[in-house]
């Protein structure tokens, strides 16, 4: 079996996920806007699982959230039980990454990343920024096709599994990536700040439509990205 049968082949167990994901999309989390606490459990998507085609295609979504996050989520859960980490935070726990388990650290920033990646995209989203979100990108990086080259270099430069990342940092806007589930809150990253966007670019995030194309899956990202939501994170950052 080859790593798209293989792929294909998780679809089919994750149909009662995609069923309650689908039944929820339109709900509000109450856990918007709060630090996450164990026991952990996945937010709903804000949207249908192929609502995102053509730029991510329905089945990657339903292998992607029923079955990658949500195996973030398990093993994190098992992971802190017991331990003083069941009580924390998971944004106090990356602020002292370095003393944590390899198990809380991958899994718990597999749980925080995606989160926040899935609330990074919207239907009918995406294009070029407007207000300020337009004028701090011109104003770091000239235009908006400087950005898009800039991000793009740092997605594809990113060797392996990791993310993608733009951050306030310092009152200003900073592109850069991590290494597989890290991210910019970790205390232990080379590249910290405070995340407007972050991009999956572990093969699991594309490989079914784009194969090794990652430059073509960052393309399409553009059609989906939510920037009303980068916006309020710029707001919040006072980046």
């Amino acid at each position: 079996m080859n790593r798209i049968e293989f792929l294909r082949s998780l679809a089919g167990t994750t149909l009662a996920v995609g069923a309650l994901a689908t039944n929820s999309a339109c709900q509000t989390s109450s856990k918007e806007g709060a630090e996450m606490m164990a026991p952990y459990s996945q937010e709903p998507l804000p949207y249908d699982f192929g609502a995102l085609e053509p730029s991510i295609d329905k089945m990657t979504m339903e292998i992607h959230y029923g079955k990658h996050h949500a195996g973030y989520v398990s093993k994190l859960n098992d992971a802190v039980k017991g331990t003083e980490y069941e009580k924390m935070a998971l944004t106090d726990i990356f602020k002292n990454m370095g003393n944590a388990p390899d198990a809380v650290r991958n899994n718990g920033g597999g749980h925080w990343n995606h989160t926040f990646f899935w609330k990074a995209m919207a239907p009918g989203k995406g294009g070029t920024p407007t207000g300020a979100v337009a004028d701090a990108i011109n104003g770091q990086f000239g235009s908006f096709d400087g950005f898009k080259e800039a991000f793009g270099k740092e997605a594809a430069g990113r060797f392996g599994s990791g993310w993608a990342w733009l951050v306030a940092q310092d009152g200003k806007l900073a592109l850069g990536s991590t290494p597989n589930q890290d991210n910019p809150l970790m205390s232990i990253s080379d590249f910290k700040g405070t995340p407007l966007l972050g991009l999956d670019v572990w093969e699991h995030a594309y490989y079914l439509k784009y194969q090794n194309k990652r430059a073509d899956y960052v393309g399409a990202f553009w059609d989906i990205v939510n920037w009303d939501r980068v916006g309020e994170l710029m707001s919040n950052s006072k980046a």
